[in-house]
């Protein structure tokens, strides 16, 4: 539970090894020890860093379990183990993926991969998190959705499609949650530098996973449902939410 400060004593990231996950728990632990389950897929090697990161950033102990977005009948087991060590006061979900974007409007497999990954699987998870932090009377969910899925164009449009669904479920599972006392925030972030989007040219307003992490601890410290990152992305959005779809579909975005 979180402690008369407002200091969560334990956290879940699932997707255990994302970098804006990780950022995000190391930002909680500088305010001080808590325990760690990182929920990474099965031979993932990145997933021993990142138990070594949360060490080294002071985490009172760190556990790391098996997570297999795809293997959504597993789902239960997962979030059931990483609630038999006590309660989790914080749970981060940080997995998902974005490959080619014109191979995948054109490439079934990788639209329904991506759609499995970013939205089925989150989805899935969403409702096993719900359910346990009614069952202990508290929590918060923090989920990575992607200004991508505000208003969905087409230079990616698959992968902007499967972070709408992300984004309208976890509102959504916020509003329903809320009056049990359990938050739920929404984070939509611009390009961040990651590992992930190292091959990909700097876009405008590019923002440290740091950035990320900082914004988002403060949001939830403000009992907030949505936070844009950098902030500036919440006015644009709202600007390009109302262009004409002939005018739309023009801009060089």
């Amino acid at each position: 539970m979180f402690n008369a400060v407002g200091v969560p004593q334990s956290i879940l990231i699932l997707g255990g090894s994302s970098e804006i996950g990780l950022a995000i728990a190391a930002e909680y632990l500088t305010k001080g020890p808590m325990r760690v389950v990182l929920a990474t897929v099965p031979g993932d090697p990145t997933a021993e860093a990142a138990v070594a990161k949360m060490n080294d950033a002071g985490a009172s102990s760190v556990e790391q379990i098996d997570f297999d977005a795809l293997a959504t009948d597993t789902h239960r087991d997962v979030i059931e183990k990483a609630f038999s060590g006590g309660d989790i006061d914080v749970a981060i979900v940080a997995f998902g993926i974005q490959g080619d974007d014109e191979q995948a409007w054109q490439d079934q497999k990788l639209a329904v991969l991506e759609a499995n990954i970013n939205y089925t699987a989150a989805v899935s998870v969403g409702v096993l998190l719900g359910e346990k932090m009614r069952e202990q009377g508290h929590g918060q969910i923090i989920a990575m959705s992607s200004v991508a899925g505000e208003r969905v164009r087409r230079s990616n449009f698959v992968y902007g499609s499967t972070k709408a669904g992300l984004d309208g479920f976890y509102l959504g599972l916020g509003d329903a949650l809320r009056p049990e006392g359990i938050g739920v925030l929404v984070i939509r972030p611009g390009q961040v530098r990651t590992r992930l989007s190292a091959h990909v040219a700097e876009a405008p307003l590019t923002v440290n996973k740091e950035d990320v992490a900082r914004l988002a601890v403060a949001a939830v410290a403000k009992g907030k449902e949505i936070v844009w990152v950098p902030g500036p992305f919440r006015y644009i959005m709202m600007a390009l939410r109302h262009v004409p779809r002939p005018v739309f579909r023009k801009l060089p975005i």
